[in-house]
């Protein structure tokens, strides 16, 4: 391609990534990348890294993940980062006190479920599936001194979150503030041209920029991202706040969620979730949000659930809410489980919401009925503790959980 039309080229693809952006950091660069790429026929490399710190990828990862798709579209090698080594350290972004470190069999775990849902986004044949841990299980410990001597503690210090916990007389340990420096070194072993993130990993992305240079590379340009508040309408969505949409959460399951998300939130749903055709129903859902927020929801949760399923889940989805949420109709479906008493004194209804999957945690049960989200053949129970003895019972947890218990007399 000639020197024009590489340039050409270089500004249209430029004006389709920036889209959605918050922030585009060393942007000369990446336009100067973009035009050497295009006139060398050469793919710029594109990293976008995720840990593994809980098994199922989210529609907050997907605002980040269509982008890579977008790069991968438009010819880009898109290399998806799996931090199998950082998540044993634990992500201190934004977070107001030590993260808890998983251990490997967890991050094993969470691991293969990511790279089996990343190919409902990507197109993973023609994309680099890679694990950090290759290169940092083999880091010598006089590469990790060299690693550390290209940054200062009072850099690191200015991080927001750190900043803040440090002035406020709260513990930050030493290896959190190796994270920024493992997340800046997966930048050079993959010798990334561009890094893309959530607004929170901004001082991670441009460390790497610095990282890259000590090491003699060409800095990455980094394109931060919003991020996608959750369905409780305050944190960003995160599974360990229990406030996500996951890509495999089953069809009413999610279309519930969507439903219950406050309505103001729908507009930036609505703006980040369909930024790069991630449904293409972006004009139709402005015009449905103008007649009024629930309609607009309707149509948001089966082009999600249209995207990740097919549009025959949708409509059962739909129906299925229409039934057992808005009308407060018993689902036809209801799992059923059988329970032996013990010592003839019944199954407590706490042991019955765990065993039947209609909570996670007996702190979650307890929530629920203290918010009068239990009820047993239609009747409340705040006391979750409580023993039921032999017979069948409708158990409900939340609107749409449902379950029978056939207790044995």
């Amino acid at each position: 391609m000639s020197a024009k039309g590489a340039k050409q080229e270089a500004a249209r693809q430029l004006a389709l990534v920036s889209a959605g952006t918050a922030e585009i950091y060393g942007e000369a660069d990446l336009e100067a990348k973009l035009v050497e790429a295009i006139a060398a026929d050469r793919p710029l490399r594109v990293k976008l890294g995720m840990d593994p710190s809980a098994p199922d990828l989210h529609l907050g990862h997907c605002v980040v993940l269509e982008k890579l798709r977008r790069f991968q579209e438009l010819g880009h090698t898109p290399i998806f980062l799996v931090g199998d080594f950082t998540a044993r350290i634990g992500d201190p972004s934004g977070k107001k006190k030590t993260r808890p470190a998983l251990s490997a069999e967890q991050v094993r775990e969470n691991a293969a479920t990511y790279v089996a849902q990343v190919g409902r986004v990507l197109d993973a044949d023609r994309a680099e599936i890679r694990f950090n841990s290759e290169w940092m299980d083999a880091l010598a410990p006089a590469d990790w001194v060299r690693l550390c001597s290209h940054y200062t503690v009072a850099r690191l210090l200015e991080r927001d979150d750190f900043d803040k916990r440090y002035k406020a007389g709260e513990p930050i340990s030493v290896h959190e503030f190796l994270y920024p420096f493992v997340q800046a070194y997966d930048s050079v072993a993959l010798e990334a041209d561009v890094e893309l993130g959530g607004t929170d990993q901004t001082f991670n992305l441009l460390m790497a920029r610095e990282v890259q240079r000590a090491y003699r590379q060409k800095p990455q340009a980094v394109l931060t991202h919003p991020l996608l508040v959750g369905t409780d309408g305050v944190e960003k969505m995160s599974k360990s706040l229990g406030n996500t949409v996951g890509i495999t959460d089953p069809p009413e399951d999610a279309y519930g969620k969507i439903m219950s998300i406050p309505d103001a939130l729908m507009r930036d749903w609505i703006r980040l979730l369909t930024e790069y055709d991630f449904v293409g129903r972006a004009a139709s859902l402005d015009t449905e949000l103008e007649r009024g927020p629930m309609a607009a929801k309707q149509e948001l949760a089966a082009a999600v659930i249209s995207r990740f399923h097919d549009e025959a889940a949708a409509e059962a989805a739909a129906q299925h809410f229409q039934r057992v949420v808005q009308r407060g109709e018993v689902p036809d479906d209801v799992p059923e489980f059988a329970f032996t008493p013990t010592g003839g004194q019944g199954v407590p209804l706490l042991e019955i919401l765990e065993s039947a999957g209609l909570v996670k945690t007996r702190s979650e049960a307890r929530r629920l009925a203290a918010q009068g989200a239990v009820q047993v053949d239609g009747e409340r129970v705040e006391d979750v503790t409580q023993s039921l003895p032999g017979g069948s019972y409708l158990i409900r947890a939340g609107r749409r959980r449902y379950a029978r218990a056939r207790i044995e007399a």
